[in-house]
């Protein structure tokens, strides 16, 4: 049976090898769309520009400003960091100088590559510390996502209600104050619609189970589905303890604060007539730019939103794009710096930094589920294996 345990593993190894070369074509495929989608982006975004203004609007920004601005955000990834610890620690306990480095190269990463640079935070921290599994970070992640959204979208409609429209341009605002109450309910009724599904989740997933059963149903959308529903479920138990809830948002607060005041400075940088409320309407802009996963940080899309933003409120094009241009660089390079840092210091090779991108092709929810399903079935070829072997 030696011969058949040699058949079986070269199986095997065939099988994994023909995975890997299809999900690195479809990597490559995926990012050389995105790169050109951002080089689209970009030329839409400065090709009626008069890059001279441009130019000297970004002369006469006051460079105290800027650098406390860096100088915050640089905090922000702290604060970051102490959220995970805060998420993490119902699970495990995690080191603070640890999920500082990954957070930075994680975000150095989803600069660089866009949104498939997620993947690197919850891979690349149980290798920096050994108490944390993948399955734990991956589930946190998602919690991130949650609170993130909420916060955000909180700030955007507080903002709305109260937005102070510039003067002669009532008008035109009307419609604010109206969407920003839309918005608030809607986030109200997710909110409970989440409480429901916590209390109700095993009942729910079961039935769920059952319904993607059907024929017709796809087993990819029914296998998608179903893992969603579990890391959701998953993610809301984190929180299910008051205590740990209240730490998480409080810190999800500080987090967000600690990214609307460098706004506001980077427009004060530029002597702009804009208050802090300006600040949070045009931070909304910029962060739902990354919708668009395009590498570099959203590239262009970030700028075309955040130029955008402050053309509506009444700012020049040339300025508004000069602002856009330095706001990007205040988010995005002490994550870069910090990133490289931390990756040039740490024991993950180039290699082994693309395998981790490998694993992007599939939705962050998926991941810990698709480990678990790994795990189970390498363990079971295993005891196949094994099983031929001995007869």
């Amino acid at each position: 049976m030696y011969l058949t345990y040699i058949l079986v593993k070269n199986r095997l190894f065939y099988i994994e090898n023909l995975r890997g070369e299809e999900v690195t074509l479809r990597k490559y495929v995926k990012f050389s769309l995105l790169f050109l989608l951002a080089i689209l982006i970009i030329w839409f975004f400065g090709r009626n520009l008069d890059w001279t203004e441009v130019n000297r609007s970004l002369r006469k920004a006051n460079v105290y400003y800027l650098a406390l601005a860096v100088v915050i955000i640089s905090f922000g990834y702290w604060l970051r960091a102490k959220r995970w610890q805060v998420l993490l620690s119902p699970i495990t306990e995690s080191s603070m100088k640890e999920l500082f480095a990954t957070t930075t190269v994680g975000f150095a990463a989803v600069f660089l590559v866009g949104r498939m640079g997620e993947i690197v935070r919850p891979m690349w921290l149980p290798m920096r510390d050994k108490r944390v599994r993948a399955s734990a970070a991956l589930v946190t992640l998602m919690v991130e996502r949650i609170l993130d959204f909420a916060s955000l979208i909180s700030f955007f409609a507080f903002n709305l209600i109260w937005f102070t429209p510039p003067p002669g341009r009532e008008q035109d605002f009307a419609f604010v104050e109206t969407t920003g109450w839309i918005i608030f309910a809607i986030i109200f009724s997710s909110i409970g619609l989440l409480v429901v599904y916590a209390k109700v989740s095993k009942q729910f997933i079961l039935m769920a189970e059952k319904v993607l059963q059907i024929r017709f149903v796809p087993k990819k959308l029914a296998r998608v589905t179903m893992s969603l529903l579990r890391q959701l479920a998953s993610a809301l138990n984190i929180l299910h303890d008051k205590k740990q809830s209240m730490l998480a948002i409080f810190w999800t607060l500080a987090l967000w604060f600690s990214i609307a005041l460098p706004t506001w400075l980077v427009l004060m940088a530029f002597q702009l007539p804009l208050t802090l409320t300006d600040a949070l309407f045009i931070m909304g802009f910029a962060a739902f730019s990354s919708v668009i996963p395009t590498p570099g940080g959203a590239a262009g899309a970030f700028h075309t939103a955040t130029a955008g933003s402050l053309i509506f409120l009444g700012i020049g094009r040339e300025e508004s794009a000069a602002v856009a241009i330095v706001m990007h660089l205040v988010y995005f390079a002490p994550a870069l710096i910090f990133g490289f840092y931390y990756f040039l210091h740490g024991d993950l090779s180039l290699s082994g930094f693309r395998q981790m991108l490998d694993l992007s092709e599939h939705p962050v929810e998926q991941a810990v589920s698709e480990i678990s399903d790994d795990t189970n079935n390498g363990e079971q070829e295993e005891k196949t294996i094994l099983q031929y072997s001995v007869e």
